[in-house]
This record gives structure tokens, C-alpha cells and sequence, in this order.
């Protein structure tokens, strides 16, 4: 159910993107924003449809937040490949932004998706003026200076700091970095209900630090034909990880015990939180 739910979606929010970048001009930098948010799983965008249908939200309105916290993601991936923050070459199988175009068009191109994501959360057709103001600021914050922003900056301080991180360390910095954007896709649809977002923020969090936990162990054993970028970039460059402070053993432990939360937290919500549940256990058997 969830892995034709997930590709279902991933279609549904592909074609979202080709009608709202559809009528852009003709220019590098859209090209580049296409490229940026063509392919991959979209597994966020999924958390935001599937949380408005555990709510009976239709559709039509969660699109737009939806296709909002992919334009986000895909904006923070290209600026992450950049040669100045971890220089990769390989995203999603392709060439990166900056490979495929030039570094200006990537910035350029990741400073537009960032805005596009803030005019899909306050899209009109996505609920009232009061929700819509909701989605936005909130997505201000996953995305900025108390999310993932802080989380990215936690994390190049690391590279030069004398001492490697601790796990108490790792896990806030991976909140922010990785969890921040997770957790806002989660609770999307409770928001836009106007429900309790409380058990869906719960699942989240144990979501994406398992979602990093099982990235970290795909850094050091998964095959980068199917993983679509480069891996044992981690281990290179020194960086303290869930698994080199843990080992891989307890690691994939640890994993599987935040995955068992995530689906406490919202078995409130009876069977029809099944497909959440599945999409957690995915989290920690992926090989990509």
C-alpha cells in the first residue's frame, strides 16, 4: 500500500511542478529549477498528502503545501552540492545543479525554489488566509535559523571544530538539518484541518532521526548505483555520525526502536494511520 501510495504521489507532485514552473521563461535558471525537482522519492511531499488524508482534506488544498516542502527540500539540496558546502557531483543519478549549469544558476536557482515554496504554502486555493499564514511561518522556521539552516551551520562548524561531536550533538544538530522539514510536512495536514498536530509532530521526530540513522548507514554500506549520489563522503572527511558513534549494529537498533515510536505516536488514529506506519518502517529498509 505505501510504496504505490509514494510513487502515486511522486507523479501527482511532479505534475504540480510542471504546471506551476510551466509558464516560466525559458532561462538557465528555470531549467535548472526543473532539474532540481524532477525525481526522487518525495517522501515529504507524501507526508503532507497523507497526513491531509488521515484529516479528510481534500486533495486539491494539500497540493500546494505539498509541492511546497519539495520545492524547499529541492532548493537545500542544491545549495548543499555546492562546492562550497559538500562539493557533490551526483544527485537523484544526475548531475548536480552546478555540473549540469554553472554555481550562479545553482544559487540562483535554489534562492528561487526557496521563495516558490512560501508562494505554494500561501497559495489561496490551499485553505483560508488564517491556515495559509500558518503554513508559512511555520515553514519559515523548519526552514531557517531554528531548522535546517541550524542544523547545516551545526554541521560545517563541526568539520573544523578540535573535537568530533557528541551524540547528544548529532542528534540536535540532525533535527534541525534533516528532522526540521520532516516534521513540517508531517503535521501539514492536521494544520490544515485545523486538528492537533501534537501526534504527527511525535511521528515525525522519531521519523527523521531514524530517516538519518539509516542515511548514515547507507554512507557506509549502500551501493551508490541505487543510492543516485556519492557515498563515504561521511567517513572522509571526519564527520561524526550515528553510526561512528554508535556502530552500525547498534545504529540499525537504535533505528528500528525510533521507527516503533513513530508508529505509537499515531496509532491514535486507528487503521488508517497504516500507511504512515509503513512509510516509517521504509525509512530504515531503504536502499536509496
Amino acid at each position: 500500500m505505501f510504496r504505490d501510495t509514494l510513487a502515486a504521489d511522486a507523479v501527482r507532485l511532479q505534475a504540480q511542478f510542471d504546471r506551476v514552473l510551466g509558464g516560466l521563461d525559458d532561462l538557465p535558471v528555470t531549467r535548472a529549477m526543473r532539474h532540481a525537482t524532477t525525481g526522487g522519492k518525495a517522501l515529504r511531499g507524501f507526508l503532507v498528502l497523507e497526513s491531509a488524508r488521515l484529516h479528510d482534506v481534500a486533495e486539491a488544498r494539500a497540493i500546494w503545501p505539498a509541492t511546497a516542502i519539495e520545492a524547499m527540500h529541492a532548493y537545500s539540496l542544491v545549495h548543499d552540492d555546492l562546492p562550497c558546502m559538500d562539493d557533490d557531483d551526483l544527485r537523484r543519478g544526475r548531475p548536480t545543479v552546478h555540473v549540469a549549469w554553472d554555481q550562479a544558476t545553482a544559487v540562483l536557482a535554489g534562492d528561487a525554489l526557496q521563495a516558490l515554496a512560501f508562494e505554494l504554502a500561501a497559495h489561496p486555493e490551499a485553505g483560508p488566509p488564517e491556515i495559509r499564514a500558518e503554513l508559512a511561518l511555520t515553514l519559515a522556521r523548519a526552514g531557517g535559523m531554528a531548522g535546517m539552516v541550524l542544523g547545516q551551520a551545526l554541521d560545517i562548524a563541526a568539520e573544523s571544530a578540535a573535537e568530533a561531536l557528541a551524540l547528544e550533538q548529532i542528534t540536535r544538530l540532525q533535527a534541525g538539518k534533516t528532522g526540521a522539514l520532516i516534521e513540517w510536512a508531517a503535521t501539514a495536514g492536521a494544520r490544515l484541518a485545523g486538528a492537533d498536530p501534537d501526534p504527527l509532530r511525535q511521528y515525525a521526530r522519531a521519523l527523521g532521526l531514524a530517516f538519518q540513522i539509516a542515511d548514515d548507514i547507507l554512507d557506509v554500506e549502500g551501493d551508490v548505483r541505487k543510492a543516485g549520489k556519492r557515498l563515504q563522503k561521511d567517513a572522509s572527511a571526519g564527520k561524526a555520525t550515528f553510526v561512528s558513534l554508535l556502530g552500525l549494529d547498534p545504529a540499525r537498533k537504535r533505528a528500528a526502536e525510533l521507527v516503533e515510536a513513530a508508529c505509537d505516536a499515531v496509532s491514535v488514529h486507528g487503521a488508517r494511520a497504516e500507511t504512515l506506519q509503513q512509510a516509517a518502517r521504509f525509512v530504515i529498509a531503504r536502499d536509496s
